[in-house]
């Protein structure tokens, strides 16, 4: 984990209330993971806790780091109006990611809304020794801007959106169930609405697939330091902010009805 002080390079609207930013790191940058965080200072000393921040992408080669966010609340409000030049405090990276080290695997990434915000990384590091098929859903096609932002060259892609303008009309989970069906899928990886991830995790623990889901929490430290971001899981307490985000969703008890419980997969 680092604390650096950090230039922004980009900051733009992609679409809605969706909002692209590029930072120069010279250290978060080398030792990001996808699926981590990051906790960001922000300049308004009235907002004094830092705001977490999902990580969408991290370029070694260039030393710079990506965030896609949605514009929610007054911090978010804050990290708009940055512009190139600005200088930005980040804590990171923070958390617990998802599996990359994996080889010759058959994997579904699923991303839903601001859930395909830490897809980019992750599709990145897959591809390079597995295959991968990536499942994308959002309410429209102005919703799903941002994978114009994503290299999805050699990837299997399927898109969703909630009122056709893109892809095929409807969601992710009915196209994972088909995908499941037809191919020997090794593991499914999902970000995105927590009932989403929900439905997700009981097609895939039902089909015996290994399944990762990565879960949001508020968030006040991001350090394990308080219990804000607590949960009940089958494996005891845990907190998101160090345990996560990225959970084995078998261990999950809302995303894992009793009936599921028994599936080996993972092991």
């Amino acid at each position: 984990m680092f604390l650096e002080d950090c230039k922004v390079l980009e900051n733009y609207k992609v679409g809605e209330d969706y909002y692209l930013m590029k930072i120069e790191s010279d250290k978060a940058s080398q030792h990001s993971k996808a699926g981590q965080f990051f906790m960001i200072k922000l300049k308004n000393e009235i907002r004094i806790l830092r705001r977490p921040i999902s990580l969408h992408y991290a370029d070694k080669d260039r030393n710079i780091l990506e965030f896609y966010y949605e514009v929610k609340g007054g911090g978010t409000k804050e990290f708009a109006a940055l512009k190139s030049g600005d200088n930005l405090n980040i804590q990171g990276p923070l958390g617990t990611g998802f599996t990359t080290e994996l080889k010759d695997k058959k994997c579904v990434v699923v991303g839903g809304g601001m859930g395909i915000a830490p897809t980019k990384l992750l599709i990145d590091k897959l591809k390079k020794e597995n295959e991968v098929i990536f499942i994308a859903g959002g309410r429209s096609k102005e919703a799903l801007n941002i994978l114009q932002n994503l290299n999805l060259d050699g990837v299997k892609i399927y898109i969703t959106t909630d009122d056709g303008s893109l892809g095929e009309k409807g969601n992710v989970v009915t196209v994972l169930n088909r995908v499941l069906a037809e191919e020997k899928i090794d593991i499914v990886q999902t970000c995105g609405p927590h009932k989403m991830m929900e439905a997700v995790a009981e097609v895939s623990l039902k089909a015996s697939v290994f399944c990762e889901v990565s879960l949001e929490e508020r968030m006040a430290c991001g350090v394990k330091a308080c219990v804000g971001c607590s949960i009940k899981t089958l494996a005891g307490m845990k907190k998101v902010c160090h345990d996560g985000p990225v959970f084995d969703a078998s261990i999950i008890i809302d995303v894992n009805p009793k009936e599921n419980t028994g599936c080996n997969c993972g092991k």
